[in-house]
């Protein structure tokens, strides 16, 4: 069987594709890659479809050993990446001979590297994707010690490393785009001013579901009581009752009773605040001043 075997799981390596958006009706999160750019970088090298599965690494990378000859690629943020001990290509199509061992490093800035393999990762699909989801507990498990990762048929030749886009790295301070709504309502108008003029920091809690916010001014509401549940999308700002806002990230549940007072667009701000570290900044501006810009410095 063509696939490759872990070695060294990592504090958090995941099996991701472009998620199940269209189930929310059903419960079911859209999960996928957190950094949608990264991931598709590492399967067009390797002459995948944007769709094929790769692996999701968090802050200390993954160790694999190739059990048949394959092909694979290291993207997101920069890190040192070794074959068998000696240092190979970070960013490129780098050949694996059958027993090699290729080990992803701890990531230089930023949390999130990728992972691909030509012909992608060809684990179990559940309701037509290969993604891990957290929450609902959908898609294989994360990785463990001696899971074997079947690969599947190749595709086109891989793409030369020169001709590939480069990455932002990550943000020292995150940028994000609000459009405010469908619940600013319900904060006074000094709190939307000053999460347009605040700093905040990203909280050690954040995770695929959400990046929390912490060390910034809360919003104060300007009505009592709570919301009905209801629908969530990707990039929410939902409001817990701390007024910290929480960014909604793949794994977002589908619902929330908490109200939303803005969303910030799918696209490079999302991607970067998927590498954003904790104690990183953060701030919050209007969507028509942030432009394309997810990130600054």
């Amino acid at each position: 069987m063509s696939g490759l075997l872990v070695l060294r799981a990592g504090a958090l390596t995941t099996v991701q594709d472009l998620g199940r958006p269209g189930y929310a009706h059903l419960g079911v999160p859209r999960s996928g890659a957190l950094d949608t750019a990264a991931h598709a970088l590492a399967n067009r090298l390797l002459g995948n479809p944007a769709g094929a599965a790769t692996l999701e690494t968090t802050f200390d990378g993954v160790t694999l050993r190739a059990l048949t000859p394959v092909t694979v690629a290291v993207t997101g943020v920069p890190c040192a990446v070794r074959i068998s001990g000696r240092p190979a290509a970070w960013g490129a199509p780098v050949r694996l001979r059958a027993g090699a061992e290729l080990d992803v490093g701890r990531a230089e800035s930023g949390l999130r590297g990728y992972v691909a393999v030509r012909g992608g990762f060809a684990v179990q699909p559940v309701l037509g994707s290969r993604a891990t989801d957290l929450l609902s507990g959908l898609g294989p498990p994360p990785l463990e010690g001696g899971t074997v990762l079947p690969v599947g048929p190749p595709g086109p030749d891989p793409v030369s490393g020169a001709d590939a886009p480069a990455l932002p790295g990550a943000p020292a301070e995150l940028v994000l785009p609000l459009r405010t709504g469908p619940r600013a309502d319900w904060f006074t108008r000094d709190s939307l001013a000053r999460l347009l003029s605040a700093r905040y920091r990203v909280a050690a809690a954040s995770n695929r579901i959400g990046l929390r916010t912490e060390a910034g001014p809360p919003l104060a509401r300007s009505r009592p009581g709570e919301l009905p549940s209801e629908g969530m999308v990707l990039g929410a700002v939902q409001v817990p009752p701390d007024g910290l806002p929480v960014v909604f990230l793949a794994d977002h549940p589908v619902t929330g009773g908490y109200p939303v007072v803005g969303v910030v667009p799918p696209g490079p701000a999302l991607n970067a605040a998927a590498q954003a570290r904790p104690g990183a900044g953060v701030r919050f501006v209007a969507a028509g001043a942030a432009g394309a810009a997810g990130a600054a410095g």
